[in-house]
């Protein structure tokens, strides 16, 4: 048996979310080591992640009707959001959020 291939895909607003937060923790923390290794962290969650098969964990459970089932993955005290599309074909991860767990993912960007 083969394993399933995916492309990786970025949306704008994670990496917006991502660079508020990593900014966040290197300069008005201080903490530029931190700042990179959350980065580093998140980086390897996400390969680690589409290297297992993405759709290979839970969906996230919702009241909310939707097209598309989304899933997460936990870094720290961040949840990353992602979906997996299928087009002309192709599997495709596409990341989409980067929030702190406090954080109300229903807020608009």
């Amino acid at each position: 048996m083969t394993k399933m291939t995916y492309e990786i895909r970025y949306l704008p607003l994670f990496y917006r979310e991502l660079e508020r937060d990593i900014s966040h923790i290197a300069f008005k923390l201080l903490n530029p080591d931190a700042a990179n290794k959350l980065l580093d962290d998140v980086e390897s969650a996400i390969i680690k992640r589409l290297e297992d098969g993405p759709e290979a964990f839970e969906k996230i459970p919702t009241k909310k009707k939707r097209r598309i089932p989304y899933y997460r993955i936990y870094v720290k005290k961040y949840i990353i959001y992602y979906v997996v599309l299928e087009e002309n074909g192709k599997k495709i991860m596409e990341i989409r959020r980067f929030l702190h767990v406090r954080e109300n993912r229903d807020k608009k960007n």
